[in-house]
C-alpha cells in the first residue's frame, strides 16, 4: 500500500502532537506529589495554598483566552511550539519560588503556560484529524494521561529519595527535549482562515453552555483527584509521600487505558450510552475514595474513578464541537473553556473547605456531581460519530 506524502506528514504529526500532550501530561502529573513539599516547604495553610491553585487556574485562564486568539492569527502549529517549549519550565519556576509572593507570580506563569499549550495542543489535533480523516482525540488525551501517570507514579519516589528541586529539574529537562524533538514535525492548517470579527461573540443556542456544564462538572472531579488527593492520602489516611502520589498516578494510567480504547467503545455502543456507562462507574469510584478507611482502598477507587472518567471528555467535547448553528470552533471554545476552569479553577475551592473540613466528604460531594453528568448525558447525542464536515 502507497502512502502518500501528504499522509506521512499527517502521520507524523499525529506522533508529534501526541509526545507534546504526553510532556503536557508529564508536567501536570509532577506537580501533583509536590503539592505536599510546596505547602510545608512554604509553611502555608490549606486556605493560602487554595490561592495559590487559584492563580494557577487565573493564568490557566488568561493564557486559553489569549491563545485562542493567537491560533486563528498565525495557525496552531506556531502557537503551540512556543507555549510548549515555555511550558516546560513552568515546574521548575514554582519549585525554585522561596516565599509566597514569589510562588503566587510563578504559579500564574506556570498555570499560562500549561493552560495555552493545552489549547493549541488540542487545536493541532483537530487539524490532524481532518488531515488523516479520522478521530484522534482520544487517544490523544490518552497519551495526556499516560504521561500524568508517570509524572505522578514517579515524582513521589523522586521527591522522597533526591528532593523536590532535583525532581523539577529532571522533569524540566525530560519535557522540554520532548517537546523540542516534536515541534518540527507538528503540522499546520492548510490556510490560516482568515477572521471577519476579531471581537469575540458568544453563541445564543443555550444548549452548548449546558454541554460545557457537563464539562465543567466532569473536570472539577478530575481536578480534585489532581490537586488534592495526594494531600488527602497524605493527612488523613497516613499514607508516606510515596504512595501518596500514587492516588493520582492509578487514576492517570487507568484514565490513558481506556482512552486508548475509547474511540472504539464509542463506535460500538454510541456516545451517549457510553457517557453513561462512564458516568456510573465514575460516581461510584469517587464515593468509594471518600468513605475509605485506608490509602490502598482509596488508590483502587480513584483508579475505577479514572476508569469512569477517561472517555467522558472526548464525548463532551465532541458534543460541543458539532452544535448545530455555529462552528466547531465556537461550541468547541465554549465548552473547553467552562470545562477548564473546572480542572484549574475549581480545586481552590475545595482548599477552602478542606481549611474547615476533611477531604473524605468532598469527594463525596463530587461523585454526586458525577451523578448530574450521567442524568444530562442524553444532550451529548450530537457527539455520535459522524465524519468530520469538510471545510
Amino acid at each position: 500500500m502507497i502512502v502518500s506524502n501528504a499522509m506521512q506528514t499527517a502521520i507524523r504529526g499525529r506522533w508529534a502532537v501526541a509526545a507534546i500532550f504526553f510532556a503536557n501530561g508529564f508536567l501536570t502529573g509532577s506537580w501533583a506529589p509536590q503539592i505536599p513539599v510546596f505547602l510545608t516547604r512554604l509553611d502555608i495553610s490549606k486556605f493560602t495554598l487554595g490561592l495559590l491553585i487559584l492563580l494557577f487556574g487565573a493564568g490557566a485562564v488568561t493564557a486559553m483566552t489569549w491563545c485562542g486568539h493567537l491560533i486563528s492569527k498565525h495557525g496552531s502549529r506556531t502557537v503551540l511550539r512556543w507555549f510548549g517549549l515555555c511550558g516546560s519550565l513552568g515546574l521548575l519556576v514554582v519549585a525554585l519560588a522561596p516565599n509566597v509572593p514569589l510562588a503566587a507570580i510563578a504559579m500564574f506563569i506556570f498555570g499560562g503556560s500549561i493552560g495555552g499549550m493545552d489549547v493549541a495542543m488540542n487545536a493541532n489535533a483537530v487539524v490532524v484529524e481532518r488531515k488523516m480523516s479520522r478521530a484522534i482525540m482520544s487517544s490523544s488525551h490518552g497519551f495526556w494521561s499516560l504521561g500524568g501517570f508517570a509524572g505522578g507514579g514517579l515524582g513521589g519516589f523522586a521527591i522522597q529519595h533526591y528532593g523536590h528541586l532535583a525532581h523539577a529539574a529532571v522533569v524540566t529537562v525530560l519535557a522540554f527535549a520532548a517537546i523540542a524533538m516534536a515541534v518540527g514535525y507538528l503540522v499546520a492548517e492548510d490556510r490560516p482562515q482568515a477572521v471577519e470579527h476579531h471581537k469575540f461573540t458568544l453563541p445564543a443556542n443555550p444548549l452548548v453552555y449546558l454541554i460545557g456544564l457537563m464539562a465543567l462538572l466532569t473536570m472539577i472531579s478530575e481536578g480534585a483527584v489532581l490537586d488534592w488527593a495526594a494531600l488527602y492520602l497524605r493527612q488523613e489516611l497516613g499514607a508516606d509521600l510515596a504512595v501518596a502520589g500514587l492516588a493520582y498516578a492509578a487514576f492517570s494510567g487507568v484514565m490513558a487505558i481506556m482512552r486508548f480504547f475509547g474511540d472504539g467503545v464509542r463506535n460500538r455502543f454510541g456516545a451517549v450510552t457510553t457517557l453513561r456507562g462512564s458516568a456510573v462507574v465514575a460516581a461510584a469510584g469517587m464515593l468509594v475514595a471518600g468513605l475509605s478507611p485506608s490509602p490502598w482502598l482509596a488508590i483502587a477507587a480513584f483508579a475505577l474513578c479514572g476508569f469512569g472518567i477517561a472517555n467522558m471528555v472526548p464525548i463532551i467535547f465532541s458534543a460541543g464541537g458539532n452544535q448545530e448553528g455555529m462552528s466547531s470552533g465556537t461550541g468547541m471554545s465554549v465548552v473547553t473553556t467552562m470545562g477548564y476552569s473546572g480542572i484549574l479553577v475549581a480545586p481552590s475551592a475545595i482548599g477552602f473547605v478542606a481549611e474547615h473540613s476533611s477531604f473524605g466528604p468532598i469527594f463525596i460531594a463530587m461523585a454526586m456531581l458525577l451523578i448530574v453528568v450521567l442524568l444530562m448525558a442524553g444532550l451529548a447525542h450530537r457527539a455520535e460519530f459522524a465524519p468530520a464536515p469538510a471545510e
